[in-house]
């Protein structure tokens, strides 16, 4: 996401969280952020901050402006859209030096007000949901934090799965070498999820499974499934060893490396659907799942 400087007219002598307010229309938290993140400069590229009276007559403000890469919202609706996100792509810049991410698209297509209501990682590939505006971004972020929605992935794993389980065992830091490292076990939070085989490849000893999260921890499905011996296919962190996981995290790790320790060039976990009520409507969204039935 670029970092662009916006060159304004001020009003000299106004008190500037009064002008960001009352001329700019900018709410009293995004200018607080703005300010104490450094963002606002005066002409001579002084930084000036929310308290202060405008001096010069102009001002200058660091924004993000979303770019595009040809990304379009699978579903577009008045209050908010449906993402199918790529493998490989963050939905969130991690710092100033992010190139570009999801929210680059969401930004580009429906302005500074547009937000992720939930995440997913980089490498799984799949649904992700946009609030258009901050009326309805609480409202669906409340209806995540209130577990009001279905959602299911689709992975493939190694070996078959013959039947039907859910896994309910607790999840924790494994607390060795790979600080992102979890481990399934008797300590830690409570997590549930349900698995079902959906297709069995003999040839190549894969499933394609259906994962039903009951709760939402971090790398849950990864976690569990790789507990009743199911590793996803192209895991870089569970089923391999520390040197592949630590070279994967430290982007050192080749692609062919990568193909040769865990399978694939990349991670074959996709979040293909989500069901939820909003203002009295209920929504049942699926992905376009083609890359992973291709792999059967």
């Amino acid at each position: 996401m670029p970092f662009t400087l916006k060159k304004i007219k001020a009003i000299k002598d106004k008190k500037l969280s009064l002008f960001m307010l009352q001329d700019l229309e900018i709410n009293h938290k995004r200018a607080q952020k703005y300010a104490a993140k450094g963002r606002i400069f005066d002409e001579n590229m002084n930084p000036i901050d929310q308290s202060e009276t405008i001096k010069t007559e102009y001002i200058y403000m660091a924004v993000f402006e979303g770019i595009s890469r040809g990304l379009k919202p699978l579903l577009e609706f008045d209050d908010f859209a449906v993402f199918d996100k790529p493998t490989h792509l963050m939905v969130h810049p991690i710092s100033k030096n992010t190139k570009y991410s999801l929210l680059d698209e969401i930004r580009f297509h429906f302005g500074e007000n547009a937000n992720l209501i939930h995440r997913i990682d980089a490498e799984t590939s799949g649904l992700v949901l946009v609030g258009k505006n901050k009326k309805s971004e609480i409202a669906l972020k409340d209806m995540f934090l209130e577990k009001k929605y279905h959602k299911s992935y689709l992975a493939l794993v190694d070996g078959k799965l013959e039947k039907e389980v859910t896994v309910d065992s607790k999840i924790q830091k494994e607390g060795k070498l790979i600080g992102v490292r979890m481990a399934a076990g008797n300590e830690g939070k409570e997590s549930c999820t349900i698995f079902k085989p959906v297709k069995y490849n003999k040839e190549k000893n894969i499933t394609l499974v259906e994962a039903i999260p009951i709760t939402g921890r971090q790398h849950q499905i990864r976690v569990h499934l790789y507990s009743i011996g199911h590793r996803i296919v192209g895991d870089p962190i569970y089923g391999v060893d520390d040197v592949t996981a630590e070279d994967y995290l430290n982007k050192t790790l080749s692609k062919e490396d990568r193909i040769e320790m865990t399978g694939s060039h990349r991670l074959w976990l996709h979040a293909n659907y989500i069901e939820f009520t909003f203002k009295g409507v209920t929504y049942k969204i699926k992905s376009k799942n083609d890359d992973i039935l291709k792999q059967l």
